[in-house]
């Protein structure tokens, strides 16, 4: 089955357009979207570390020859991923190339896909459990200086780096290709069931853009994103006394 990604380049800069129409029509959106930058920042650069560290800990030194293990955030942006993630909610960093063959031989190609795949959302969601724990220790023991305008702009910008990083590891565990969760359970699925996953790829892969575009995808993760940061957040809390 072919698909002509020129249209769906074109839906992109459509969604794109759309994004950007309501920031420039609203100084505190506008505001909001410059706030998420560094979140986007920090949430790409580690996931995609996070892929590049864990295949080169398994045997495969592609991501070190191709200069990926690095937090360096330029080595890992991909410029139309990164607008999407802004502005359109979904997005994607350079993805990392790996060859299996390299890996180590005392485990199988599939297993170390699956970890290697699933290394991306997991930072993801620790980087989101460190800094809500940060901004629980800025309300422990900043409260007082809550008034003051830089720090109002660093909590900010914690609550947004936070829902992001959320966002982007449930976003990435979908098991629909080329999202990390299709390699993830790989390793569970049946010889007959692995097959025809196989041999449907092109389908999913439509399915995939079809719940994206839609908006289906956003309607699936949100609520489960929420979920996900309101239970950090509490146990934060709890642990912290606040």
């Amino acid at each position: 089955m072919y698909f002509d990604k020129r249209m769906l380049y074109v839906i992109l800069a459509i969604m794109v357009l759309y994004g950007l129409s309501g920031y420039l029509t609203d100084t505190n959106a506008l505001m909001g979207l410059l706030l998420t930058i560094p979140g986007v920042l920090i949430a790409i650069t580690f996931h995609e570390f996070a892929h590049a560290k864990v295949a080169d800990m398994l045997g495969d030194d592609t991501p070190r020859m191709e200069g990926r293990l690095s937090l360096n955030p330029l080595t890992h942006i991909d410029p139309i991923g990164f607008i999407m993630l802004l502005f359109a909610g979904f997005g994607w960093g350079k993805p990392v190339h790996v060859n299996p063959r390299n890996y180590n031989r005392d485990i199988t190609i599939e297993k170390a896909d699956a970890i290697v795949s699933i290394a991306g959302p997991a930072i993801n969601l620790i980087l989101a459990i460190i800094l809500t724990i940060i901004y629980g220790l800025i309300f422990k023991f900043a409260g007082a200086a809550l008034s003051n305008q830089t720090l109002r702009i660093v909590i900010n910008m914690i609550q947004y780096a936070i829902v992001i990083n959320i966002g982007l590891c449930v976003f990435n565990l979908i098991p629909l290709p080329p999202l990390d969760g299709s390699k993830v359970i790989k390793p569970f699925l049946t010889y007959n069931a692995k097959t025809w996953f196989e041999e449907n790829e092109k389908i999913f892969y439509i399915i995939f853009v079809v719940l994206w575009i839609t908006g289906i995808a956003g309607t699936i993760i949100s609520p489960i994103t929420t979920g996900i940061s309101n239970g950090i957040m509490k146990l934060t809390g709890w642990l912290l006394r606040i």
